[in-house]
């Protein structure tokens, strides 16, 4: 049992270690721009809402999910 979740934790700090690289080099600075993201500004009051965005990383979940289950 231990050494399961040893390797999920391994797993988990490379994750956040390539997530972290990849949102300090800017690789994504157009996801949250994408058309479907609804921003509406007015005086005094703005609204995002990262509609496309959310349903960009759903599917790639999903996609990522999927395999991993038929692999494993």
């Amino acid at each position: 049992m231990q050494n399961t979740i040893g390797n999920w934790l391994i797993f988990l700090g490379i994750f956040l270690l390539v997530a972290g690289i990849v949102a300090k080099t800017g690789v994504f600075s157009w996801f949250g721009n994408l058309p479907g993201d609804i921003h509406i500004e007015r005086e005094g009051f703005q609204f995002y809402f990262p509609l496309m965005s959310m349903i960009v990383i759903s599917v790639v979940l999903s996609a990522l999910i999927s395999l991993i289950r038929k692999f494993l």
